[in-house]
């Protein structure tokens, strides 16, 4: 937005009004009520679907980090692979010459079949500030369940389409309680550096950062945790980071300077668009079917499974539903979307071997959300990178790791934003809801207490310190913490327990799970290394052994 919408020409100040018109339009006020291209259309017509009757090697359920890698090493080994997708392709440009909208005007590419954005932050100065929006699929699912809001990611190249890329490798003295049946030698030895380099993983370079207007907010948060004790760290991402460079001198077009990060990122962020998907289709063996959603796998008779896939329009209704056979189903839709489909298969029989863990296990990453209101010498930037590249280090003192957010308003906010990962102890289970037809997560929002003791103890710390107090304004109405909600599902077909040691499903040769479902509620970071890593190590056992 131009500093003309913010600011009136000349004046040194911005009024309430406008402070408050400029910062709800920013995040999120402003719904642009447009509707798909021709262009959009016609794409979506020429992409080649799954055939009715089709028989496939391997089925990939979900196109997240679990799937893409599996689909490209299966592909790499010699065997075709035809991936799933319930959201979008993402590969059309809408009538803005953009394939994603900004954070600061969601439009119909925004959410996932919602007539109103559901925005991590509610509210600004006591206002709510969630709009209207044409119902389509669009690309961030705020998926509302047992007492919790999951956001996920819809489309070809899953959540990281819409996460802020932080690409975090778990201290190895804390893999023991994140993976405790897998070999940390082999797991820090190989895996990891296999999925860092996979996934294009780098950090920013240390003296831009100490000088660009776009990390202002970042070095806010550096020095107050550093005033306090804390372990100020940098944290890898899948950015372009020389790509970002450009963008704060005005030289290519802004993405992440734009602030982009919820609706996904036009330009410089490397989500599996831009690595294991694209290297899957370069072999020319693995194909997907965006807008597909699978509905059943049972065995079927001749051996392999019989699939039932619904395809829907970008209204979300079904169009067609086609039945197809695959030798081998790798369940790779995310840990809500695989743990809904295993416990309800399991529940009406198609799947009667699985066994008693299916649907167990499952945590939030104990994410929890906070806001701190700064001094007025403490100003956080009104240009702010929507690619957060730090953190604040309390896990072995307090159990909390602080992810340092962008709150990018367009305007200055004189608020810290953090996104704190804890040790939540929580579990809850999915199970099959037979009067409903559904599957429930019995989630008690009351559980995110012991999150927020954990977050407590670094920004409780802080605010003492610096004389600062929190945001009350930000999730409802004297609202301190943000506790409704999760960006990091986990668990629900647990390694080991649901599954074999390498994802294999108890009960149904044939059947694997390869992503973050595996994982048994918490990684102590930002999981997607952790997830894509684990897929690496079972998917290269699974090859050697079962193929």
């Amino acid at each position: 937005m131009s500093d003309s919408v913010m600011h009136d020409k000349g004046s040194k100040g911005v009024s309430r009004r406008r402070f408050i018109a400029g910062t709800s339009s920013i995040l999120g006020a402003v719904a642009l009520a447009g509707h798909p291209t021709a262009a959009q259309a016609k794409a979506a017509a020429a992409a080649a679907p799954i055939d009715p009757g089709a028989h496939v090697p391997v089925l990939v359920i979900g196109t997240g980090y679990g799937g893409s890698v599996a689909a490209l090493r299966l592909a790499q080994a010699g065997i075709d692979v035809h991936m799933i997708e319930m959201g979008m392709a993402w590969d059309t440009p809408g009538s803005d010459g953009k394939i994603f909208c900004n954070t600061t005007s969601p439009d119909y590419r925004s959410y996932w079949l919602r007539t109103k954005t559901k925005q991590p932050i509610s509210n600004f100065l006591g206002f709510p500030i969630d709009k209207n929006t044409p119902r389509h699929t669009g690309i961030l699912d705020a998926e509302e369940m047992g007492g919790i809001i999951v956001y996920q990611g819809r489309g070809v190249g899953g959540g990281s389409l819409v996460n802020g890329g932080m690409a975090v490798t778990p201290r190895r003295e804390n893999f023991g309680a994140v993976l405790p049946s897998v070999n940390a030698d082999e797991m820090y030895g190989t895996y990891y550096p296999r999925a860092n380099a996979g996934l294009g993983v780098s950090t920013i370079d240390p003296a831009w950062f100490d000088t660009v207007d776009c990390y202002q907010y970042a070095r806010v948060g550096r020095k107050h945790a550093q005033r306090s004790g804390f372990p100020f760290i940098f944290v890898p991402d899948v950015y372009d980071w020389d790509y970002m460079k450009q963008e704060a001198a005005g030289t290519v077009p802004k993405s992440a300077v734009a602030g982009e990060i919820l609706y996904g990122n036009n330009h410089g962020k490397k989500s599996l668009q831009q690595t294991y998907i694209a290297q899957a289709k370069a072999t020319g063996k693995v194909t997907i079917s965006p807008l597909h959603k699978v509905t059943s796998v049972a065995p079927a008779a001749g051996g392999g499974y019989t699939v039932v896939i619904d395809q829907i329009n970008t209204n979300g209704d079904t169009t067609t539903t086609k039945t197809v056979t695959a030798d081998k189903v790798f369940f790779a839709a995310g840990s809500v979307g695989t743990s809904k489909l295993l416990v309800k298969l399991k529940a009406t029989g198609a799947l009667p071997n699985l066994n008693s863990e299916t649907g167990k296990g499952w945590g939030d990453n104990g994410n929890v959300m906070c806001g701190r209101a700064n001094h007025l010498w403490d100003p956080t930037g009104k240009v702010q990178s929507g690619i957060p590249c730090s953190g604040i280090d309390n896990w072995a003192a307090g159990g909390a790791f602080a992810e340092v957010a962008p709150l990018p308003t367009g305007i200055e906010t004189y608020a810290s934003f953090y996104l704190s990962i804890t040790k939540n102890p929580n579990r809850a289970q999915f199970s099959w809801n037979a009067a409903a037809g559904k599957v429930d997560l019995n989630w008690q929002t009351a559980w995110k207490q012991a999150s927020i003791d954990m977050a407590k103890t670094i920004f409780d710390k802080i605010n003492a310190k610096e004389g600062t107090i929190y945001r009350t304004d930000l999730f409802g109405t004297y609202k301190i913490w943000g506790d409704h909600l999760t960006y990091h599902p986990l668990g629900g077909a647990v390694l080991n327990k649901a599954t074999d040691n390498y994802g294999r499903l108890h009960g149904h040769p044939g059947l694997y799970v390869i992503d973050g479902s595996l994982i048994p509620g918490n990684t102590s970071v930002n999981p997607f290394v952790t997830i894509t890593a684990l897929a690496e190590r079972n998917i290269e056992k699974i090859i050697a052994t079962d193929l």
